[in-house]
């Protein structure tokens, strides 16, 4: 440690602020020892990627810890990067130009879009970010929550405050909560629960999306000069789920339906007992209009002290109706019950309702001051977002269970005795025979396997949800593994058997969940338009998309690009989206895309503002949904204010690709595209070469990551196969991307786009692309961020794990060679000297990290050794997962 205790290199301030302070807790918690040990690694590491003369051959210093010292170690540099995250997403580190709704908006009307367009636009619209629980978030709440509270307490700062509410000295109190940090278990000891998951993801909704959303609207309500429908609103998969994951079943959706409804409702209630608390009109100082004193007189509150108080009166039995919700719908009277009898309300339309006349009624005195935003005006746009659900649960299922359910309901209904032996042409007839009629194929005393029980008790659960909560509950079913119309046809017809799918008398088909296929490998992404159009093509389901205005299909980034490499993957899922929209168009149905969206750019992370924007002209249709998981929630969504920056950029980037006008001349996008599919072929054969065709690579990609090791950690509920095999085919994109970012390989975010970009021919195509078109700008800067993560130096260490010397050597060099390609191209198209010249901000912010990572590497690599040689020392297999921790905390979107 220097004389200044400088825990850090950075020019940030609040990095230099936060890094001393945790070099001083480490000193005073872990002892001189410990603290001179790790500024000793720390510099000569910084030393070496300053190259520094001579640091290069120093003493690491690694080989003086111990098991013991190691995990200490380990601990510190993990916290100086989660620390280092929290002070460059306070410095806007992530914020994008013209990424607000205000900035889009004036660029629309630049460019000649009206006001109303936007507004008529926005009043079609749904921008919905979906939490999954998909495991790649390695830290625990309690961490999260320490950093939290450490920025709530950065942000004090920077307003000028010296002291907290309670009177402590605020800068004491950030040292006092990284000490904390740096005592908190960094590692879970239990695996998660699903209802763990349920949890995490409420604490969110709870904490950040119930006060970010509101208060953006207000913001978009003054941007647009008028107040916007809730084209914004919450999803969530976690708790229905159940794809590859045999602990979600019907008790977890109840559990998360509940729990999260009874969120929402008591948020409401603490809102209003705060109004009531505020709106002290006196009938005696103000005209109160009829409307409000009905209220009044039917709330039952005949307080004297509130006699002439009518709008207290009408809050009083408001919450009176909405606790007697809250008893009805989650079994319990809230933490504050109210005192009169109340009826509880048939649905939020009902609560907003009775907002709306106490809004109206303020609004009629004086110059309506009192009714125009502020509390009340936040609640009721909450009620209109959030419902008594607080955030809409998908369902999820693979498609082979659901044939597998199928074929069995149909057996034991005496249907047909081999459901999976029909081709599909003979499925799809017999399932819309089925769709044709209510009569249901599940008998009411019939027994049934466990895996068809567990599906149809999901199904009646879901209904019930609905039933309860409203239709917003749960309003879509994705089916992953979505190969034909048949997969599509299967879901009604099971959710027939819980009254989900009906037929009125003249035939007509409702549905009050959608059916929506999940297009995830390069060979289903390439037959989805003919798979919608063959689906659309059947009078039921065009009547049932007609009349819900709009189908949604799923297009999945992770198994694309574990299928197909990284260009491929999004050359297909850009040209998928391009050919549907043609077919919903000759259907007369507006696409709604679903983006099964990762963290790490292998799994199709990166700018969310980019991403949309790159989007084919024509396929956003003010429709979106993304998913946002693990890692990602916490970096997006920790703060209200991240939240709100989140939130924001989707919602000005949906506006943007949907009535922005194409920059590009249309001969450009012919000859962009042209090469554009050459490129992925080139690419495509590459990445296949290597992962699937190259004998023993199995054995080199198991041998040479962490992936066995990875699976230890207790980060999520499922398991990291959906089958036992160890095939690559059937692991999941999660830990496959997670791996090769641990051994700073990062394959899936790159490999085969070097050798592609290299064997073009047309450099100047390339760059004029890269110069011009969005969508290719978009690749190269998330393959740029990966290749400036990524280290061969390191990685070669990685690959003398290897057992067969020859194995490693050949194949490391071939990805090694891929690497140089895949560097040296994109400069090369860019016209940059170096990885991220034009984007200094980032590339300072991943320099700062690389010598703290590259310590941890080292480290893992030769715990992993001691590991797999036999060594039986739990602290062994302890200091793998806190290396995994700690790379994939300074990574940030690793998983």
């Amino acid at each position: 440690m220097t004389g200044q205790n400088n825990y850090t290199i950075s020019q940030n301030p609040d990095v230099r602020l936060l890094g001393k302070m945790l070099g001083d807790v480490i000193r005073a918690y872990g002892g001189e020892k410990l603290f001179r040990q790790t500024e000793y690694i720390r510099s000569t590491s910084v030393d070496r990627f300053r190259g520094i003369e001579g640091a290069g051959e120093s003493d690491r210093g690694l080989g003086a810890l111990s098991l013991d010292d190691t995990l200490n170690f380990v601990r510190g540099f993990m916290l100086f990067s989660l620390l280092a995250n929290l002070a460059e997403d306070r410095q806007g580190l992530a914020h994008e130009d013209g990424a607000t709704v205000e900035e889009a908006f004036e660029r629309l009307k630049k460019e000649g879009v009206s006001p109303d367009a936007v507004l008529a636009m926005l009043s079609a619209s749904l921008i919905v970010p979906v939490l999954t629980a998909h495991p790649t978030e390695v830290r625990r709440k309690s961490i999260i929550d320490h950093k939290n509270r450490i920025a709530a307490l950065m942000a004090m700062r920077d307003e000028g405050q010296t002291s907290t509410a309670d009177g402590d000295d605020i800068d004491s109190a950030i040292y006092r909560q990284i000490a904390l940090l740096w005592q908190t278990r960094p590692l879970r000891r239990e695996k998660l629960f699903v209802t763990d998951e349920i949890e995490n993801a409420r604490a969110y909704m709870q904490e950040v999306f119930l006060t970010a959303l509101p208060k953006l609207y207000m913001r978009w309500e003054k941007a647009l000069g008028a107040r916007p429908p809730g084209f914004v609103r919450l999803g969530t998969w976690i708790g229905g789920d159940r794809d590859g994951n045999p602990f979600v079943n019907a008790e977890t959706l109840r559990y998360a339906v509940t729990r999260d409804g009874g969120t929402a409702i008591r948020h409401y209630l603490e809102s209003i007992h705060r109004l009531g608390a505020g709106i002290s009109i006196s009938s005696g100082m103000s005209e109160t209009p009829e409307s409000v004193l009905a209220l009044a007189d039917k709330s039952g509150d005949l307080a004297p002290s509130r006699a002439d108080e009518p709008y207290r009166r009408a809050l009083s039995g408001i919450y009176a109706r909405l606790a007697a919700t809250h008893v009805a719908l989650i079994g319990d009277s809230p933490p504050r019950p109210s005192a009169l009898a109340g009826e509880p309300y048939g649905g939020p339309d009902e609560l907003r309702a009775d907002l709306v006349t106490v809004a109206a009624g303020l609004a009629k005195d004086g110059d309506g001051a009192l009714s125009s935003g502020g509390a009340l005006g936040r609640l009721i746009r909450a009620v209109e977002i959030f419902g008594f659900h607080l955030a809409t649960l998908d369902l999820r299922q693979n498609s082979d269970v659901h044939e597998r359910v199928i074929a069995e309901l149909l057996r034991k209904a005496g249907v047909t005795s081999d459901y999976a032996a029909l081709d599909e042409q003979a499925r799809v007839d017999l399932l819309l025979e089925e769709l044709s009629h209510n009569r249901p194929l599940a008998g009411a005393w019939t027994e049934y396997s466990e895996e068809t029980a567990k599906e149809l008790a999901i199904i009646r659960a879901a209904a019930k949800a609905q039933a309860d909560f409203g239709r917003q509950a749960i309003t879509t079913y994705n089916i992953s593994k979505t190969e034909s119309v048949s997969d599509m046809l299967e879901v009604y017809v099971l959710l027939k058997q819980a009254g989900l799918y009906q037929v009125a008398e003249d035939g007509t088909p409702s549905a009050t969940i959608m059916s929506v296929p999940l297009f995830e490998t390069i060979a289903d992404l390439q037959a989805a338009p003919t798979t919608m159009k063959a689906f659309f093509s059947l009078p039921p389901m065009r009547a049932l998309a007609k009349a819900r205005g709009h189908q949604e299909v799923m297009i999945g980034y992770s198994d694309s690009n574990k299928d197909g490499g990284y260009l491929t993957s999004t050359w297909e899922l850009y040209e998928a989206s391009s050919a549907l929209a043609p077919v919903f168009a000759e259907a007369g149905i507006a696409m709604q895309l679903f983006h099964g969206r990762g963290g790490a750019v292998g799994r199709g992370g990166g700018s969310a503002f980019g991403a949309i924007l790159a989007q084919p002209q024509g396929t956003v249709q003010g429709r979106i949904r993304i998913t946002e998981q693990g890692e990602v929630i916490a970096a997006k969504y920790g703060t209200v204010d991240n939240a709100v920056t989140s939130l924001e950029t989707m919602a000005s980037a949906t506006m943007l690709a949907t009535l922005s006008s194409d920059p590009i001349d249309k001969a450009d996008v012919v000859r962009f595209k042209t090469a554009m599919a050459d490129l992925s072929a080139r690419a495509f054969r590459h990445y296949r070469g290597l992962v699937y065709e190259t004998e023993g690579f199995r054995t080199f990609f198991r041998q040479m990551t962490p992936i066995g090791e990875i699976a230890t950690l207790k980060i999520g509920s499922r398991p990291s196969s959906r089958t036992a095999s160890d095939a690559i085919e059937d692991l999941r994109a999660i830990p496959w991307v997670f791996s090769w970012a641990q051994a700073r390989v990062m394959l899936p975010g790159w490999y085969g786009t070097g050798q592609a970009l290299a064997d073009f021919a047309d450099k100047g195509l390339l760059k004029a692309m890269a110069g011009e078109w969005s969508y290719f700008q978009t690749i190269l800067a998330n393959m740029e961020m990966v290749l400036a993560k990524s280290d061969m130096g390191i990685a070669a260490h990685y690959a003398g794990l290897v057992e067969d010397h020859d194995l490693s050597q050949r194949l490391f060099g071939r990805i090694k060679d891929g690497w140089h390609a895949a560097r040296d191209s994109l400069l090369d198209a860019t016209g940059q000297r170096h990885l991220l010249e034009a984007h200094p901000a980032l590339n300072n912010s991943i320099r700062l990290r690389l010598p703290y990572i590259e310590p941890l590497n080292l480290l893992q690599i030769e715990l992993m050794k001691r590991y797999r040689a036999g060594e039986e020392d739990e602290r062994i297999g302890e200091g793998i997962q806190l290396t995994i921790n700690a790379i994939a905390t300074a990574l940030r979107n690793s998983g």
